[in-house]
């Protein structure tokens, strides 16, 4: 698999500023937008189900996290992925919880069919949404990312999609190509909400690199891993992480993701 310096791919996205559509949970609105802003993208928080498929129109992508799950949230999250479809907007699915209850499976299998670019999760959702689990304990993971590969390329296959999944090892497929990451720091499944950011930033690299989606996702999450890695050097808490986390994906440069100790840490699965 070949794919330009993803370095490049950052660039790319500073360079065109994507306007990314979040329908996002009441606990991740404000640090997904900032994660955004951050890194180079421009943030929008929109969920009422009278402007979502106009608004989904108007931007560069779409990403959709069921984590504080409702009926009228459902509602708008369906009217803005089937309008998101329909005009080939790039779009992300962040299943929170699918396997916890029945209302999440249901809704997750309606978002579904309205073709996600990225479905970005951890093992246990993934597992859940391939049909090969059906329990989750909250937003944890309770399955490793090792445990569900075959998961997540019978996921990706499936959707025809490329499936992001993230946990101490990162693993992300389009079903027949798939690559191993890993990074980050101990700290950042203490801080809430990384990963719905994570989500939207996926979106985001996609939209400014349509043409190589697999790489686009992998670049946001390397990213997150260098990020990650330098703000636990100088954190002393859950706290400053998330504040020197910030720091370091503003002060990212291309150079930083397409350095040759960075590239050593992909692996084909």
């Amino acid at each position: 698999m070949t794919y330009p310096p993803l370095g490049d791919m950052l660039a790319a996205l500073r360079e065109s500023t994507p306007l990314v559509h979040c329908m996002t949970n009441y606990v991740a609105m404000n640090s997904t937008a900032n994660l955004l802003l951050a890194t180079g993208a421009s943030p929008a928080m929109l969920h009422a189900a009278e402007e979502v498929a106009e608004f989904t129109t108007m931007a560069d992508a779409l990403s959709i996290n069921i984590g504080t799950l409702s009926a009228p949230w459902a509602e708008s999250m369906q009217l803005a992925a089937r309008t998101a479809d329909t005009t080939d907007t790039p779009w992300v699915l962040d299943p929170v919880a699918v396997g916890a209850t029945e209302f999440r499976q249901r809704v997750c299998q309606a978002l579904l069919s309205h073709r996600p670019s990225v479905i970005r999760a951890n093992a246990s959702e993934v597992m859940a949404l391939a049909g090969l689990a059906s329990q989750g304990r909250g937003v944890d993971a309770t399955a490793t990312t090792d445990d569900a590969t075959h998961a997540a390329m019978t996921l990706a296959q499936r959707q025809r999609c490329i499936v992001a999944m993230t946990g101490e090892t990162d693993v992300i497929t389009d079903g027949s190509h798939h690559v191993r990451l890993t990074g980050g720091h101990p700290l950042m499944p203490r801080v809430t909400t990384l990963g719905c950011g994570l989500s939207a930033l996926v979106a985001g690299f996609v939209v400014a690199n349509r043409e190589y989606p697999l790489a686009a996702t992998l670049a946001a999450l390397a990213c997150f891993g260098i990020a990650g890695h330098r703000a636990g050097q100088q954190a002393k808490g859950p706290g400053s992480f998330q504040v020197a986390f910030l720091d370091a994906l503003y002060q990212l440069t291309p150079e930083d993701l397409s350095s040759q100790s960075q590239v050593e840490t992909l692996h084909a699965v």
